[in-house]
């Protein structure tokens, strides 16, 4: 098995891990089944968060942002049912932590990459050196933020006052509309990128997440959603999951040469950095030509 592909099948191992396994019965209220979606991603993230005192390894830092997008994720889909502010700034909270382990998840995806083509001998040293760094800062930021009490107390936040209102929501009908509300946005994106040019990454970029958002709606609700359309979540999920390795390869090219640049002074006189950055380019534009040839078949 290759570097790239077994890197993949872990990436892929980590969001079934904290996929929802439980399905929700099609007559309960939106209201009713929030905590069964909510509960479980906040164990995870929790326990991530946890581990990090005894595990530091890049499957564990992977797995607590996974788990942090999809409460992100989750609270979008439930945001007509929550207090707009209120919800907006637990969504930026999860953000918050996610950033906070990504500081150091950049440095593991920058040294995976170089490891591929041997191409960081000389400043590898350096580079685990500033992952050293940027971890001791990860495990300070998440364990100053106490992540158990700030989920557990935006859990019982949010599903007090979800459930505060008398009136109650179809789960199966709220789904739905959530779940277009995300394919609209995903088609709005995925048109602005196909006319966008080359160096316009950001739009690129926005494909990506708003694909990413699409799948973990469509995984939240997949047991819910109405049978006829079985057959064609399957084909989304298919085609999300496409996006997110394709315009994945690319954000962790471009997030690699970003850390580079922005770390000059660090490796100036460590090796040859220059060859490191010239590597990054190429790839950077092979992986954009990659990702706007899946957008042309969108």
């Amino acid at each position: 098995m290759s570097h790239k592909t077994a890197k993949h099948e872990k990436h892929e191992k980590h969001e079934e891990q904290t996929r929802p396994k439980h399905p929700v019965a099609n007559e309960d209220s939106a209201q009713a089944a929030f905590a069964s979606y909510a509960a479980p991603l906040v164990d995870v993230a929790i326990d991530s968060a946890q581990a990090l005192d005894q595990d530091t390894s890049p499957e564990t830092l992977h797995k607590l942002r996974v788990s942090l997008r999809r409460l992100r994720s989750l609270w979008w889909a439930f945001q007509p049912l929550l207090e707009e502010g209120e919800n907006g700034r637990e969504r930026a909270l999860y953000k918050y932590l996610a950033a906070a382990a990504g500081k150091t998840r950049d440095w593991d995806i920058l040294i995976e990459l170089l490891n591929q083509d041997d191409v960081a001998k000389d400043i590898k040293p350096r580079l685990e050196e500033a992952r050293g760094g940027a971890l001791a800062t990860s495990r300070e930021t998440l364990s100053n933020a106490d992540i158990k009490h700030l989920l557990r107390e935006a859990l019982a936040s949010a599903g007090r006052e979800i459930n505060t209102s008398p009136a109650r929501v179809s789960l199966n009908r709220f789904a739905q509309k959530r779940v277009a509300a995300s394919e609209k946005s995903l088609k709005k994106r995925v048109k602005r990128a196909a006319h966008a040019k080359r160096s316009n990454y950001t739009a690129f970029h926005d494909v990506r997440k708003a694909g990413k958002k699409l799948r973990y709606l469509l995984e939240f609700f997949e047991p819910v959603l109405k049978a006829d359309k079985k057959g064609g979540q399957a084909r989304t999920l298919k085609r999300l999951k496409q996006i997110q390795k394709r315009f994945g390869k690319l954000n962790d090219i471009v997030a690699s040469e970003m850390l580079l640049h922005d770390n000059a002074a660090l490796l100036a006189d460590s090796g040859d950095p220059d060859a490191a950055r010239r590597w990054l380019g190429k790839e950077r534009k092979r992986r954009m030509r990659s990702a706007a040839a899946l957008l042309r078949k969108m």
